[in-house]
């Protein structure tokens, strides 16, 4: 008797994580990446003191070692997005990350204030390269619009864990070892980045446009310009000359670049985008946003330090009712921007800074009631969480894909812009009735820009 050959098994998959597993370990890839550049916003805030007594720089020079790396950051956003748009968002996502974990060994191994200085310029730059490359990697990992709402908010609400971290994990590490083992959280989180990076997909390059260099110069100096002088203004004043040349020059930049775009075929900032409603309202409500959120957790920050005489972990751990919110809510923002759109959750989050700048403002005295001031420090949050992930994820929906990256870096520099300005601005009042009131006003005219918005 014959026996009949076995039939052959199909052979086995591939060993290797599903489609499911695999998306989620290229989101956590794209976080991770964000995190870093949100957390190095704010790390070092709190380590400003022991930078002086360790380098002693000079009293001009000390708050460039913080504010080096946020003025390169915002002035190279935007040609971050449109390189990352011509070259490929993978390939610029992994070299910055690269660059991110070589330079802060670099920083941590500064031997002077301005090797430090110099040092957070390079970062910066590394991390403008980051950003919008990351959003257009995540635009592409989710095509369809409600979950890449869904998506962008749990991005927002990851990258947010590392601006609600950094003030905490900065003061712990400065309390342990001093202000260099700040920078050396950023290269582990790096490595774990760049292995996951690998699964990160490969969005296609489309149509080259030409290179318009003079705009990428200009809009980069003019971002550069008005975020330097706006620092200055919160360091020396309104009236310093170093506040008002660089300011005066920004606006130069900028006018150079409005005659400039009109005369080339590819222009930096495409038209097409800002002729989109859903696009303006968006980064009018990060702006606003940003101003409100970023300005007020400074004012509070100095403002209860100086009053409670807080050391460092414990001015971190004082911000936490403004910064923990952000590790939380985005994620049920995405799903709100999903379910209802934009604009509600914008209007929202604009209201929410009228509310902040009212609570503000009934802080009279020399100690106001503490529920008080965390309630202002809540509807702020509320402003952040609901405004700045609702507007990426506004402008990720609205812009079309040949400009993800470009409008994404837009979005931030304006974000950049609008954090700068209100640092500078509620910083240099220092009165919470005062900040309260502006905060009442520019909050009500966004909320009458985003209302008067269509969405079509």
């Amino acid at each position: 008797m014959t026996t009949a050959p076995a039939k052959s098994r199909p052979s086995a998959p591939p060993a290797g994580p599903g489609p499911r597993a695999a998306a989620r370990l290229a989101f956590a890839g794209i976080a991770t990446g964000n995190l870093l550049v949100l957390m190095d916003t704010s790390i070092l805030n709190v380590a400003v003191p022991d930078i002086r007594t360790s380098l002693r720089p000079g009293a001009a020079a000390l708050p460039w070692t913080v504010d080096a790396y946020t003025v390169v950051f915002a002035g190279l956003l935007l040609a971050g997005g449109v390189i990352a748009d011509r070259w490929g968002a993978r390939r610029v996502y992994t070299v910055a990350l690269a660059l991110f974990a070589v330079l802060s060994v670099a920083c941590a191994l500064a031997p002077g204030a301005g090797a430090l200085i110099a040092g957070r310029a390079l970062l910066g730059a590394a991390g403008a390269g980051l950003v919008p490359a990351s959003l257009a990697l995540l635009i592409h990992l989710h095509p369809d619009p409600a979950r890449r709402t869904r998506a962008i908010g749990a991005w927002a609400a990851l990258s947010g864990l590392g601006a609600a971290a950094g003030p905490v994990l900065g003061g712990a590490l400065v309390e342990l070892g001093g202000w260099r083992l700040v920078f050396l959280v950023n290269p582990p989180l790096a490595l774990a980045a760049l292995l996951l990076a690998g699964r990160l997909p490969a969005p296609p390059v489309r149509a080259v446009r030409a290179l318009d260099r003079p705009g990428l110069v200009l809009s980069t100096a003019g971002l550069g310009l008005l975020t330097f002088g706006l620092v200055e203004a919160g360091i020396e004043g309104w009236s310093a000359p170093r506040a008002l040349l660089p300011l005066a020059a920004a606006l130069g930049s900028f006018v150079a670049l409005a005659v400039v775009e009109r005369r080339v075929a590819a222009p930096v900032l495409p038209p097409t985008l800002l002729a989109l409603p859903r696009v303006r309202a968006a980064m009018a409500a990060a702006a606003v946003s940003c101003f409100a959120y970023f300005g007020g957790m400074y004012l509070l920050a100095v403002w209860l330090q100086r009053t409670y005489d807080l050391t460092p972990l414990k001015a971190g751990l004082a911000a936490l009712p403004m910064a923990f919110p952000v590790c939380v809510m985005p994620v049920f923002t995405g799903r709100l921007v999903a379910r209802y759109g934009p604009r509600p959750v914008l209007l929202t989050g604009m209201a929410a800074a009228v509310v902040a700048g009212m609570l503000l403002a009934c802080a009279a005295g020399h100690h106001p009631p503490l529920p008080l001031i965390v309630a202002a420090e809540l509807a702020l949050a509320a402003t952040g969480t609901l405004s700045i992930p609702g507007a990426a994820a506004a402008v990720a929906v609205a812009a079309p894909p040949e400009y993800a990256a470009t409008s994404q870096g837009a979005l931030n520099g304006i974000r950049q812009g609008g954090s700068a300005l209100g640092v500078a601005v509620l910083g240099t009042l220092g009165s919470l009735t005062a900040s309260g009131y502006l905060l009442m006003g520019v909050g009500a005219i966004a909320v009458l820009l985003v209302a008067g918005t269509r969405d079509r």
